[in-house]
């Protein structure tokens, strides 16, 4: 929360400063080629967008910066990146904003925050005070928090997401209370890990032969590798860069042959870290109150290969761990972890062998030590003797990252998706230009994304597709459930069609479709992805409509994607005589729903939902925290019937807001089953420079229920069907208004 004194600071401080020597945020500062000094208006490279200098419309100075939107592409933005770090806990920055018929997406200023591997710490864009249309000047800010003890880069900038036009003027970053430049600057942490760069060029290890022994030798490797990256002190300290100890330690372990000199290279290896000492104050595991999730350690403590004596260390490290911080793992003063100093090694798009190991090694451990969900994933114990050989037998970049994306499926997490570039060109440059959907099992066409290459001739609304370039959709599905990443099988659907099936490397697509009891086949063509976007079309259907309204005199209506804690007074006034209110959480919602809504709905506070926490003192272990409360004390709430709207496209927010509407009286959910993905989102940098992501908590519900995989509890199952669909008939509204006047 930002302080009053500051806040007032920022209303009497002039915009326009003398000496910009940290941040150029007025644009007055011009390079020999006239543009701002210290601003990427290209973005390297990558913007689309027309970004201009300019001087006719500005707030104040010369000078404003221009972003126009161009058709065909989705956004732009601009940067002014500083690589400094500095003494703080919180960053803001301020200015000034115009914008012109902004429509589809929102405009804003933005900051990221970055460690020293080029990892986000933090990042916040505008996307969440909704600034679209056509508005003067006026000042916004975003803030995030700081991690001065890891952050090197902070990168400040404007953009526009959508269509139309902004200006922006008048910049300020400030860190804590100070402008940034006059802030102290911080030296970076010396880490003893930071200096080790022997294997920057690469591993040295090209091939791998793996037979029955080697596969055995190289799974335990992985796990005694994750084991003593999260328990052992040493490398909590930061002493060891533990990559660069598997890469060392990889070629002995290959050469290995029997089980008693295998067991005496990994205590050599565990003993080379330094004897750990006992602990006075840990409490055993199964003494923690409140214990949701026990850790798990693999095989390391029941295999045939390990040594007596070698197990018996092990066994002392679980008991002794005792962490307070860590070199690769950092909480912040809160329950999301943060994955800190692990190196993308973004040099390589197909990374050698032994980074590929790597990167498999790293994804697992973090699962094993740091996931809240490790139960639910898919025989997790076995994941590295399964994908070892994948991942070395992966032959080129794209056969890597379909090995990456095989993984992180095996977790059951909708928020496990991959980012990189290669991904994008694995799955496909083409797009069909329609939207479909799995109804009943069925793929049907349920609108499009662009009217292009006569597709609205070709496909009608309720279409159902059979077969894609000869392949039916069932075969398809089967082929595809193994490599998209969802918490249930519902989601899976959901996110199918536009991954994959609409997709494909060639222009033109052989369906094979049902209409009116037809089949027919026909040959349509599908644009360039990047030619048109489906993601607003998907996960921003209705961009217009109002935060709330009233169906009839007896029905209110509230939409979560546009709802405004700012309208909440009109919505008790407007809905005070309604028999009920239907509140749509098909979408993603406000942040502010949640708490501001519940006020109205709920009589009293109450507890809705408990998170589980990792630990760095004993990593695998997961215990609840207190539980969190909505609501407050009021005779002025909702008395009639409410009804929430549901499916799969309730995703994360959308589904902790609705756990914390079902403690309010007289509430109802309708609808399908919901994506199964709550908690914060947390990345996992992987060798190749590819990201992914977990949900970095566990969501109950107070009884203990656990929402993640399953989705929110549901009154009432209503799908959508396909004469529904042929109607343009939203089935689960219409029961919900039955509901509330029956």
């Amino acid at each position: 929360m930002v302080k009053l004194k500051l806040l007032l600071a920022l209303l009497l401080f002039p915009a326009l400063t003398n000496a910009q020597e940290r941040f150029n945020g007025t644009f007055e500062k011009l390079d020999q080629q006239g543009n701002p000094v210290g601003w990427d208006l290209t973005y390297n490279g990558k913007n689309k967008f027309e970004i201009k200098l300019d001087s006719a419309v500005k707030k104040q100075g010369k000078y404003a910066i221009s972003i126009s939107s161009v058709p065909g592409f989705p956004s732009g933005a601009i940067r002014f990146p500083i690589n400094q770090s500095f003494q703080g806990r919180s960053l803001m920055l301020v200015g000034n904003i115009r914008t012109e018929n902004v429509t589809d997406g929102f405009a804003g200023v933005w900051l990221r925050v970055e460690d020293a591997n080029g990892n986000d710490l933090a990042f916040e864009t505008m996307e969440n005070q909704k600034l679209t249309g056509s508005t003067d000047w006026k000042e916004y800010m975003v803030s995030v928090k700081y991690n001065s003890d890891e952050a090197v880069k902070i990168t400040a900038g404007a953009m526009l997401f959508g269509k139309g036009k902004i200006w922006v003027d008048s910049l300020r970053l400030y860190v804590d209370e100070t402008q940034i430049e006059q802030a102290t600057l911080k030296s970076a942490p010396n880490y003893p890990a930071l200096k080790d760069k022997e294997f920057e060029n690469g591993s040295g290890i090209d091939t791998i032969v793996t037979g029955k022994v080697q596969l055995k030798y190289l799974t335990l490797l992985g796990e005694l590798w994750g084991f003593l990256k999260y328990h052992h002190p040493a490398i909590a300290a930061g002493e060891r860069n533990w990559d660069a100890e598997l890469l060392r330690v990889l070629p002995k372990v290959l050469q290995l042959t029997t089980d008693e000199t295998a067991s005496i290279l990994f205590e050599s290896w565990m003993d080379d870290l330094g004897k750990v000492p006992d602990c006075k104050d840990c409490i055993p595991t199964n003494q923690l109150k409140d214990l949701v999730v026990k850790p798990d350690y693999g095989s390391l403590l029941n295999n045939s290969t390990f040594s007596k004596s070698l197990k018996k260390k092990l066994t002392h490290l679980i008991s002794n761990s005792n962490n307070k911080s860590h070199y690769y793992v950092d909480f912040g003063g809160g329950i999301i972890p943060a994955f800190t100093h692990e190196q993308p090694y973004t040099k390589w798009d197909y990374p050698d062998v032994g980074y590929r190991l790597l990167a498999l090694y790293r994804y697992w451990g973090i699962i094993q030590y740091f996931s809240p969900n490790r139960k639910l994933a898919q025989d997790w114990n076995n994941t590295l003797a399964i994908f070892i050989p994948q991942i070395i037998a992966a032959r080129n970049q794209y056969k890597y990252v379909n090995t990456l994306v095989r993984l992180v499926s095996t977790i059951r997490d909708t928020h496990a998706f991959i980012s990189s570039n290669v991904y994008q060109h694995y799955l496909g440059r083409y797009k069909l230009p329609f939207q479909a959907k799995f109804i009943a099992d069925q793929l049907v066409v349920t609108g499009y994304y662009k009217d292009t290459l006569n597709v609205t001739q070709q496909l009608k609304i309720g279409d159902v597709i059979t077969s894609i370039n000869g392949k039916t959709v069932k075969e398809l599905v089967k082929d595809h459930v193994p490599v998209t990443s969802a918490s249930n099988h519902p989601t899976v659907l959901r996110d199918m069609p536009g991954l994959y099936l609409l997709r494909s490397h060639e222009p033109v697509f052989k369906l094979e479709i049902s209409r009116a009891g037809q089949f027919l086949t026909l040959n349509q063509e599908g644009p360039l992805n990047d030619k048109f976007d489906s993601y607003s079309k998907d996960w921003d259907p209705k961009p217009k409509a109002p935060g709330f309204e009233l169906l009839s005199k007896d029905i209110g209506y509230i939409y979560c994607k546009t709802f405004k804690a700012t309208e909440l007074d009109q919505i008790r006034e407007q809905f005070k005589n309604t028999t009920g209110i239907i509140i749509d959480m098909r979408n993603y919602p406000t942040d502010e729903m949640g708490y501001s809504l519940s006020t109205y709905l709920k009589p009293n506070p109450s507890p809705f939902v408990r998170f589980s926490q990792g630990s760095l003192s004993r990593p695998g272990s997961f215990r609840y925290g207190p539980p969190v409360i909505s609501g407050s004390k009021t005779e002025d709430y909702y008395k009639g019937k409410v009804v929430v709207i549901v499916n799969e496209m309730t995703q994360s927010n959308a589904e902790f807001v609705t756990m914390a509407f079902q403690t309010a009286p007289n509430v109802k959910v309708i609808g399908s089953t919901t994506a199964g993905a709550d908690g914060n989102i947390v990345a996992i940098p992987l060798p190749g420079g590819f990201k992914t992501f977990i949900s970095g908590i566990g969501v109950y519900y107070p009884d203990g229920f656990n929402a993640q995989g399953t989705g929110v509890k549901i009154d009432y199952m209503v799908k959508p069907t396909l004469n529904g669909i042929k109607n343009g008939t939203d089935e689960p509204l219409e029961a919900a208004k039955r509901h509330i006047l029956n």
